[in-house]
């Protein structure tokens, strides 16, 4: 007489799974015990790590140099900041010249709601933060 499986059987080599969560936490499992990969990330770690003292060691070594990667970066994070700025300007103006090309009485309605809207999510972040 054939038995079925039981469900506390192990998965047959050819068992692909049906997406139980026992199943995808033993192939989870299973990728996070990859040696190799593990290995491969360790090295990758340790390889950053003496990058980075290396830098650090250049930079001490030369004040005007770590100056000047530091004027660099607040200039990067300056320009990424305008182009935000600018990106929610554009996004305005499209908002608003979307408004206008509606018949007023949509217009009235829409503004209305938007109104509404930006009310409540202004108010649930004053209440959050508090």
């Amino acid at each position: 007489m054939l038995m079925g499986r039981s469900p506390l059987d192990p998965p047959m080599a050819d068992d692909s799974g049906d997406g139980e969560p026992l199943d995808l936490l033993v192939k989870s499992s299973r990728d996070l015990l990859r040696p190799e990969e593990l290995v491969r990330e360790a090295t990758r770690d340790i390889v950053k790590d003496e990058i980075r003292r290396h830098l650090e060691k250049t930079m001490k070594e030369d004040p005007q140099l770590e100056a000047d990667l530091k004027e660099a970066v607040r200039d990067l994070l300056a320009a990424r900041a305008t182009e935000y700025a600018a990106l929610l300007r554009v996004g305005a103006a499209t908002a608003r010249l979307g408004l206008h090309a509606l018949p007023p009485d949509v217009r009235r309605s829409l503004t209305k709601d938007l109104v509404d809207l930006l009310s409540k999510e202004l108010g649930q972040i004053v209440e959050r933060s508090l």
